[in-house]
């Protein structure tokens, strides 16, 4: 496998390119109680956290002429903002996180894990079951997939648009020519392309430390990974635009934990006056990230090289759930699902009974990487003279190759010591009060209970500017 072997602040700095002698510039609260998992969750979650927020250091340190900033990694924090949607409170509502046919489904010959929170996900699986929407529903889908094999409901399941993944072992995963075709992709794939100077950006004066402050950034992202990255770039001063189609809202509860610092606006591109204020959009921007399917924006000019020759100089950031190659490139995916595929949801559990992980820790995880990914493109941009558009590739697939490399561990003397959990996914995590990390705030959506930020370094910001709005009510301008 290309790239580090388990994860550490020090391999994913290395997978962003990072200079290695910034690393003494972090340190880390270290706290064994949080993200109890047989996996090494809690390393995972302090490395992309403690990479994204030197990346940030390293950036404002560059634009304000200074020494970078001590970062800080807050295992406390970093657990916190892991499982934010869990903690955040719209006029002291808790969210339902998962909707009722988002599970798994015993299968003929094992389990299978749907993913229907959105309602066309929710049709699309109820369609390719031959099933109509009604109050016995759940029991509708549990008699019909109980009847079917797993790869059969799998497929069935994909061929209608909707998302279903049968449950695999690490050996199966690891068998799979998907799991083949992630192994040959690093963390972090980084390109330049064409060329063009980056966007002239002033040095930061007084007050707080904010490294992507003047930048605009075009956020086409959706769900909870691509969202954590334009949310953590509007932490640190960029003007986020997020942009939606009109007839495909987001989750509301989800819109509410994610949008801190944006803006929404929702823009028909399949209109002529979408494609238009796109491109009017695109001519300000300064960055844009997506989190569709490869390919799926193209036609819309929105593919890496058609960005680099209509706006050159810009940087693209791009998520994707099984990455850019491979049988399943072009699927759709969830970090859920992503789970159940690779081993991940067995090991947690088992194969009679699947587990998952103590967060969704493959969109928190891969977002905080795509975001330090963008920040380390634009301080490069800057300081290598080479000019061009950068690209960053990220992929949930890859991030969970990365937390499962390795596994089971090594024993023995000198073996690492990941998880605080060690009987099995019965046992009670140890005491953790989140407390200190969650904040309220008034906005337009209630009164908000949510996690801080965890990206942390000296003379940074400590909360967002900004509240979430109603989503699709902003203009699509840029401010």
């Amino acid at each position: 496998m290309t790239g580090p072997a388990r994860p550490s602040v020090a391999a994913a700095w290395d997978a962003l390119g990072g200079d290695p002698g910034l690393l003494p510039r972090l340190s880390h609260a270290v706290d064994d109680a949080v993200l109890p998992a047989r996996l090494p969750v809690r390393a995972l979650a302090r490395a992309c956290v403690g990479a994204c927020a030197l990346a940030a250091a390293e950036l404002a340190g560059h634009r304000g002429g200074r020494a970078v900033p001590h970062a800080r990694v807050d295992d406390g924090a970093v657990a916190a903002a892991f499982t934010s949607e869990r903690h955040l409170r719209v006029d002291g509502r808790a969210p339902v996180s998962f909707a009722p046919l988002s599970r798994f489904w015993r299968t003929a010959d094992g389990w299978v894990r749907t993913h229907a929170n959105y309602p066309h996900h929710r049709e699309r699986l109820l369609a390719a079951l031959g099933l109509r929407e009604g109050a016995a529903c759940v029991d509708a889908v549990a008699g019909r997939l109980a009847g079917l094999p797993a790869a059969a409901a799998e497929d069935a399941v994909y061929a209608a648009g909707g998302l279903a993944v049968a449950l695999r072992t690490p050996a199966q995963w690891a068998a799979h020519p998907q799991a083949a075709a992630v192994a040959g992709l690093p963390l972090v794939a980084r390109e330049r392309i064409g060329g063009g100077a980056p966007r002239l950006l002033p040095a930061l004066g007084d007050g707080p430390l904010l490294p992507a402050s003047g930048l605009r950034v075009l956020d086409l992202t959706r769900v909870v990974a691509g969202p954590v990255a334009t949310r953590t770039l509007a932490l640190l001063g960029a003007d986020v635009l997020r942009l939606d189609p009109p007839g495909c809202p987001e989750l509301p509860d989800q819109h509410a934990d994610t949008g801190l610092g944006k803006r929404s606006a929702a823009l028909d591109l399949a209109t002529r006056a979408g494609l238009r204020t796109l491109g009017e959009l695109l001519a300000g921007a300064d960055v844009v990230v997506t989190g569709y399917r490869p390919g799926a924006l193209d036609r819309f000019g929105l593919s890496p090289e058609a960005l680099a020759e209509r706006r050159p100089g810009l940087v693209v950031a791009q998520l994707s759930a099984w990455g850019t190659a491979g049988p399943w490139a072009h699927r759709r995916g969830f970090d859920s699902l992503v789970q159940a595929a690779t081993g991940i949801a067995v090991t947690e559990g088992s194969p009679r009974r699947p587990g998952a992980l103590p967060a969704q820790a493959l969109d928190h995880g891969t977002g905080y990487l795509l975001a330090a990914a963008v920040l380390r493109a634009l301080t490069e941009q800057r300081t290598d003279g080479a000019g061009g558009t950068r690209v960053a590739r990220l992929a949930l697939a890859r991030t969970a190759a990365w937390l499962t490399a390795g596994w089971p561990p090594a024993t023995g003397p000198g073996a690492p010591a990941e998880t605080s959990r060690g009987g099995g996914p019965a046992d009670a995590p140890a005491p953790y009060d989140p407390t200190p990390w969650l904040a309220r705030t008034d906005s337009p959506l209630g009164r908000l209970r949510y996690a801080l930020p965890p990206v942390s370094f000296a003379g940074g910001p400590a909360n967002w500017a900004r509240p979430p709005g109603p989503w699709g009510a902003d203009a699509p301008v840029w401010r």
